[in-house]
């Protein structure tokens, strides 16, 4: 069975990286993909500490919900990143939940996050793309460290208000039809 994980690391249910990420988990499940979504803001992940007990004992010595990620991660095949712009780079809540995955760098844990494919979602309000570049940036040094396929991207610039990217249709079909090539 196909699973395919959408991280949402905006605070906003029903805005734009929502309604995208969504897009493309419909797209997934149309080809057999079982999907799930999760909202980093109803989550209780703390911040790395930068103890590296990951690195000794194999798992992290915090007692929190991004245990249950690490497990939901393992199981999919497709992880999705959404994220709005904020101060030209991810949300706080992704930027905690990417730096959890020093938990992945270690030699026992790489194997676990190796080869997965990862999927970006970034909308923004500017209309200028040098605003987005930097949280590009950020995930494609991160992912590309840790040795995941990027297969895909949704740069929606231009929406502020929530759901506002529901007016632009083409990026509405451009996210399902991304989901739909998913393999």
């Amino acid at each position: 069975m196909k699973k395919i994980l959408g991280v949402i690391g905006s605070p906003r249910k029903k805005g734009n990286t929502h309604v995208l990420v969504s897009q493309i988990l419909s797209g997934a499940e149309s080809q057999g993909f079982v999907q799930d979504q999760v909202f980093l803001n109803d989550l209780h992940i703390e911040e790395c500490i930068g103890c590296h007990a990951c690195w000794k004992i194999g798992s992290c010595v915090k007692q929190d919900d991004m245990n249950i990620l690490y497990q939901k991660i393992l199981e999919s095949q497709v992880i999705v990143f959404g994220t709005p712009v904020y101060w030209y780079g991810p949300t706080a809540l992704m930027k905690g939940f990417i730096d959890r995955f020093v938990y992945y760098n270690c030699p026992q844990n790489r194997p676990k996050i190796k080869g997965k494919c990862a999927v970006i979602v970034i909308p923004f309000e500017e209309q200028d793309m040098k605003a987005v570049n930097p949280v590009i940036d950020f995930f494609e040094t991160s992912l590309n460290y840790l040795e995941m396929n990027i297969v895909g991207k949704i740069i929606v610039p231009g929406v502020t208000l929530r759901g506002e990217v529901k007016n632009k249709p083409e990026y509405l079909e451009k996210a399902y039809h991304l989901g739909k090539s998913l393999k």
